[in-house]
């Protein structure tokens, strides 16, 4: 869980924002991993009019659009959102309150609360608390850059009706982040307010009414380019994008060829994806005959997302300490000069501005500040140099800040005089105006990434030429300075804040741009190259020489390595042994190498001429008096920051040294000449050797400091080396926990092998045939029965078991499955085999152990048996039947209960009955109860409990159908299966006197059993 918000100054999350080349730049650690169950999230932010605005969007949204959609609204606290119900009219998606920690789910809807902020975090939704509910609240700015940080490309905000400015940085974030902006058109909108203020950024891509926002959406997330490059896409431009660059030349000025690869790509392919254009070919079509495409691909390029204060921990540290002993270096009305090249709309230029008034005023300090922000953009200038800004500013500006330097404006606030007099604005390209001098502080944060290692170079060394001695450099979380660490000091390694030391450096001459670089990396400048120079070179060289009269003249970098070869200088410079190198140095005759070596260092420290006069120089044996001149090179441009080195006889000769004297001659007097030879060799071993210690005293110096950073990194390895082993034993302890785990899943496993064992003992002993079938009716596994059914073998398993013949009568079997399947009502049938066999297949519904419906299970009991005895009980029951229905004498089915099962046609016939009247009624209520005799029900009750029998129980009673009868009544037990019910069969005969049949009175008369 994140960290709740305590405040509303730090509600935002850090958001590391991002801008382009020559403005504010993206992150250096771009996402290009994305996953492949990734989707596009769509923030969705209204105010006031936006119930409207939202009907109609989610009324044209189809409901499978693979889009998350998470809606943001102003509502008051504590107010009861009516929203989520009323948005389920309008749409078929689902629509859910938001809650804390909910994944997001495509196809789904998700409503903010009305209190607090709303958070993404992997794709998560976080409810963040506000502290001060009643000020200031900016929920959909909040959630678009928290959007924008955490989807990165797949993020998409939409700004619909609404009032102020709320949404506008939120749109910033995500077009940095190569998102996708949309924005309702204002004349549509019934509060424009919120709209307007995010298309006048010039960041919003694509502008409609409601309605008409969703087909744009869809056409864009399903679009070619909809998914970011991968690493090795970004090796190369192809051709086609190369003459794209080569038309953003012709038509802004700016060349972007020597600029990487990726990020040229991402945004070409990103226009592309907003026009459906499919291939770069195409898109080079529609920019030939679309010139504002360009334009608009050109400002793509320079997107300008930055905020007031960014990376609070780095303007922290730097306003505690590393500002703070910067000024107190200057004197009372100095003037502190600063640059922010890259500067965007100028936030960042105003937030130094107003961290070095702050530190002045600290510190008592009377200073005059500097401050130069220039950026490629002019519209971007315009907006800095205005200072006017959205509210929106406020989670990123502390509230005493606001108040000291702040104007609150009809929902904009905007800088006060003060702060923006220090600043001045302008266009300026970094990489080929000329740079600002004198500089103490330059701010480039987030802009080198953009470059290649050649560009890198130069620019960095132009800022080191741009600083003051003890100046300072800022670059971005993720910038360096590479190669050139030796010339910058580390002052605050986590923050990206050096110093700069050492003497200037030489300005490198400017890169040549061209499409080609943009293939691989950057090849250095000719004036770099300690190899033969280029054709086209030489003859700058020859012209430039020629130009100047000159004598045997060398051309070499700052290092000594030779680029050309003017005139004769064998006398001067002869191969060394060895290995050949091109270095002067190496190449220089005795008596020329520290002199040589020494005019080099002074030419490039002093900008100017070093001329050495008279230089003994041994050549073939005796000594020639040479003047030396190293010039540095400052035109043409192609070959800037190299030296010419001359090399003129001296018109007085050296000869060549006498053999030895005898001892006469030591008391001659020496020679003027040898005199003013020897001074001069003595002034330049003087010099030679101030220069020599002088190089000591900055390899001492260059070595104390190397030693400082040896014992910073032996620091740091120290504590590297406890994380390591603290990193050990915690790993010995996974290790063991693992070994536990491991030891409890082998265990288990073991478990389940005996489980799984007696489960198939279990099966194949009750000989019931069993088929598992999956969730697509393929078979899952099966008991050794059911192989005799289904004519199963081993390696069936996974076939559709439509595809498996059977012994059964049962063609419906697989329309069966499905129909438990899908209503999971288990299915039972009596089945007839091919062999004459029955089968009692049941079919139900297979559930897991966390009830879910994984499949069907088929089991077969062999039922022949029973169903041949059924057969012959319903056999002899009809035979029974027959006899009974033949026989001349009334008789009666009686079940335990003495209810009449059955009559024969006799009964029904004697007594003038129909079936309706006797079946199911007692007995004792026939006839209005003319049975109901308890002697008769006390004999009858016996037969079934006793299997006892009744024969020749008289009856004599007056029927009211058929008059005074006399009856034998014979009972007995019907003989039937151990499973079925008792029956009682009941027998009347009727013995009645021919001659007393008419008689119409009387009751009953003697009851008698027979003997």
């Amino acid at each position: 869980m994140p960290k709740r918000i305590a405040s509303r100054k730090s509600a935002p999350p850090p958001l590391r924002t991002s801008r382009s080349p020559n403005t504010v730049s993206e992150p250096a650690a771009i996402a290009t991993a994305a996953r492949s169950t990734a989707f596009p999230i769509v923030g969705l932010g209204a105010s006031a009019g936006g119930l409207e605005a939202l009907e109609e969007f989610f009324k044209h949204t189809p409901a499978d659009t693979g889009m998350a959609f998470v809606v943001v609204t102003h509502q008051h606290a504590g107010h009861t959102s009516l929203l989520p119900d009323l948005l389920r009219r309008w749409t078929a998606m689902p629509v859910a309150e938001v809650t804390d920690n909910l994944r997001v789910k495509p196809n789904c809807i998700y409503v903010a609360r009305p209190e607090g902020y709303l958070a993404l975090l992997d794709a998560r939704l976080h409810l963040m608390t506000a502290a001060e509910p009643s000020g200031l609240r900016l929920p959909i700015d909040y959630f678009f850059r928290s959007l924008a940080e955490d989807q990165r490309e797949r993020a998409v905000g939409i700004i619909l009706s609404g009032t102020a400015s709320d949404g506008t940085l939120g749109i910033k974030a995500i077009k940095g982040a190569t998102g996708l902006t949309m924005a309702q058109e204002p004349e549509s909108a019934k509060y424009p307010g919120m709209p307007r203020s995010a298309i006048a950024t010039g960041m919003v891509d694509c502008v409609l009414p409601p309605a008409q926002l969703p087909q744009r959406l869809a056409a864009y997330v399903t679009g070619p380019y909809a998914v970011p490059a991968r690493p090795d896409e970004a090796v190369a431009l192809p051709d086609s994008m190369l003459k794209i660059v080569v038309l953003l030349r012709s038509r802004t000025g700016h060349d972007f060829s020597a600029y990487k690869p990726t990020t040229i790509r991402r945004r070409i392919e990103r226009r592309m994806n907003l026009h459906q254009v499919r291939g770069p070919l195409a898109y080079l079509e529609l920019l030939q005959n679309n010139p504002h495409e360009l334009d608009l691909l050109f400002k793509e390029l320079l997107i300008g997302v930055t905020n007031f204060f960014r990376d609070p921990e780095a303007f922290a540290t730097l306003g505690e300490t590393v500002v703070k002993e910067l000024l107190a270096t200057r004197p009372d009305d100095a003037v502190v000069r600063v640059w922010v090249p890259g500067c965007a709309t100028g936030e960042e230029a105003y937030s130094l501005a107003i961290l070095l008034r702050e530190c002045a005023e600290r510190m008592g300090k009377r200073i005059a500040l500097q401050i130069f922000g220039t950026d490629l953009d002019s519209h971007a200038i315009d907006t800095a140099r205005a200072g006017v800004y959205p509210d929106g500013i406020a989670v990123d500006v502390s509230r005493e800040r606001l108040a000291r330097f702040f104007t609150k404006e009809d929902g904009h606030y905007r800088l006060k005089k003060e702060i923006r007099e220090m600043v001045i604005f302008a266009p300026q390209n970094v990489v080929k105006d000329p740079p600002f001098t004198k500089l103490d502080i330059v701010s480039c944060r987030n802009l080198l990434i953009y470059f290649n290692a050649a560009l890198q170079q130069q620019v960095l060394t132009l800022f080191h030429y741009a600083l003051k001695p003890d100046g300072l450099l800022l670059l971005g979380s993720s910038e360096s300075v590479g190669e050139l660490h030796e010339h910058f000091t580390v002052v605050d390694k986590k923050a990206k804040i050096y110093r700069r030391s050492g003497g200037a450096l030489p300005l490198l001459p400017p890169v040549e741009f061209g499409v080609e670089t943009t293939a691989g990396a950057a090849r250095p400048a000719p004036a770099a190259e300690a190899s033969a120079p280029e054709p086209r070179l030489v003859a700058v060289f020859e012209k430039l020489l020629m130009g100047r009269f000159a004598p045997a003249s060398v051309i070499v970098t700052e290092r000594g390595d030779i680029s050309f070869i003017h005139g004769r200088t064998g006398n001067y410079l002869e191969p060394a042994a060895g290995r050949p190198r091109n270095n002067l140095m190496e190449m220089a005759r005795e008596g020329l190498r520290p002199v040589l070596s020494a005019a080099l260092r002074g030419a490039a420290a002093k900008k100017c001429d070093v001329v050495h006069e008279g230089v003994r120089v041994k050549t073939n044996g005796h000594f020639t008096l040479v003047d030396v001149t190293v010039s540095r090179l400052a035109e043409p441009e192609s070959i800037r920051g190299l030296f010419l080195v001359t090399f003129r006889p001296s018109p007085v000769q050296a000869t060549r040294p006498g053999r030895g004297k005898k001892s006469g001659a030591a008391s001659r007097p020496t020679p003027p000449g040898r005199v003013e030879e020897l001074e001069q060799e003595l002034l330049f071993t003087r010099e030679s050797l101030q220069s020599t210690v002088e190089e000591l005293q900055t390899a001492s110096e260059e070595h104390k400091s190397s030693t400082e950073e040896l014992q910073s990194a032996n620091e740091e390895l120290q504590s590297t080396n406890e994380e390591l082993e603290t990193s050990k034993e915690e790993m010995q302890s996974l290790n063991e926990e693992l070994q536990t785990v491991n030891a409890q899943l082998r265990s288990k496993v073991e478990a389940l092998t005996q489980s799984d064992d007696d489960m198939q003992n279990l099966l194949n002993s009750t000989a019931i045939s069993a088929v598992f079938l999956d969730g697509r009716l393929n078979i899952r596994r099966f008991t050794e029965e059911a192989r005799q059914t289904f004519n199963l073998i081993p390696t069936d398993a996974g076939r559709p078991i439509a595809n498996l013949a059977s012994n059964l009568n049962y063609d419906t079997l697989v329309d069966d499955a499905a129909e438990v399947l899908r209503t999971l009502v288990v299915c039972e049938r009596e089945v007839p085999t091919k062999a004459g066999g029955w089968r009692l297949v049941r079919i139900l519904p297979y559930r897991t152990m966390e009830n879910v419906i994984d499949g069907v299970v088929i089991t077969l009991v062999d039922i022949t048996r029973i169903k041949q005895a059924e057969q012959a009980a319903q056999s002899n029951a009809t035979y029974a039947e027959s006899i009974v229905a033949t026989a001349r004498e009334p008789l009666l089915v009686l079940d335990r209960d003495l209810r009449v099962v059955s009559a024969n046609r006799a009964f029904l016939r004697r007594f003038k009955m129909t079936v309706a009247e006797v079946e199911g009624q007692l007995i004792y209520d026939l006839g209005h109860g003319q049975w109901k005799i308890p002697e008769l029900r006390r004999l009858l009750e016996k037969i079934l409990p006793g299997n006892d029998h009744l024969e020749g129980f008289e009856v004599e009673h007056r029927f009211p159908v058929i008059g005074r009868r006399t009856m034998l009544l014979n009972a007995r037990r019907l003989v039937q299966l151990p499973a079925q019910p008792g029956r009682i069969l009941l027998a009347m005969e009727d013995v009645t006197p021919p001659s007393a049949r008419s008689v119409a009175t009387g009751k009953s008369a003697k009851k008698r059993p027979a003997p």
